[in-house]
């Protein structure tokens, strides 16, 4: 009994550690944020980094994400005799849940890996001590241009994600479930309001940020050599994932439990 108390509290002390380094990690992120210099030139190519080159896999992510819950939708309502709910529950299920979400996890598979996998590796090759020796601050050259593209980019990856999955499920339940195509749009559009379109940008924005952060953090904190990179990348995307749905359930509570 003593040596399971014992490993319970000292996992719950490693994990509050980590969380309160996450937090003063988070907080310089933002106090580098309105303090000069500024590095435009690593913000453009973040926000082509993260946004522009993400769109492919979003796209086909949500696409192929929105055909099939038209099928699954279709298939469940058919035992209630409910199938004219398609369009709504594919409009309300994309824009709501399934889109933010599957861009955020899709990010954080692409671009958290890939940040943390760079960073840990300019850390392991000594670039980073490199920059602070020419007085340039890492955490305002690598790691707020990155966060804060990121948190601009994904509502607009989030937006695109969610116009392509609905599209996914008009086009199956119109060439494969003999939807009316006008009537199909139609009932989206007077079924979705401005609340709904608007939590799912709020909810992108947060995953953005929460992804790059990790990225950020664990390719700062990687340890050397190359199974520290390998450490800090796993770390990165896992921790990343968790927390975009731990996110998404806080705000799926915030907005919707009314």
């Amino acid at each position: 009994m003593t040596r399971l108390l014992a490993a319970l509290g000292k996992t719950t002390l490693g994990t509050l550690a980590a969380l309160g380094r996450i937090a003063i990690f988070t907080g310089q992120t933002f106090g580098h944020l309105l303090r000069p210099p500024f590095y435009p030139r690593e913000f453009a190519t973040a926000l082509l980094q993260i946004g522009y080159f993400s769109l492919p896999v979003v796209g086909l992510t949500a696409l192929f994400t929105g055909g099939a819950l038209a099928l699954q939708i279709y298939s469940g309502g058919a035992r209630f005799s409910a199938e004219a709910v398609v369009p709504q529950i594919v409009a309300i299920g994309m824009v709501r849940e399934l889109g933010p979400v599957l861009v955020g996890l899709m990010i954080a598979a692409r671009v958290t890996s890939s940040i943390a996998a760079e960073i840990a590796t300019m850390k392991v090759t000594e670039q980073i001590d490199a920059l602070v020796t020419l007085s340039t601050d890492p955490m305002k050259y690598l790691t707020l241009p990155r966060v804060l593209a990121a948190t601009l980019v994904m509502p607009v990856l989030v937006a695109v994600g969610n116009v392509i999955g609905i599209m996914g499920g008009w086009l199956v339940a119109t060439q494969r479930l003999g939807f009316n195509p006008t009537g199909y749009l139609r009932n989206t559009v007077d079924f979705l309001e401005l609340h709904d379109i608007g939590s799912s940008l709020a909810k992108g924005a947060v995953f953005g940020f929460l992804a790059a952060l990790m990225g950020c953090y664990y390719g700062m904190a990687s340890e050397r050599g190359a199974m520290g990179v390998g450490r800090a990348t796993k770390g990165a995307v896992v921790a990343a994932a968790v927390l975009i749905l731990a996110a998404n359930f806080l705000l799926t509570e915030a907005f919707f439990s009314a």
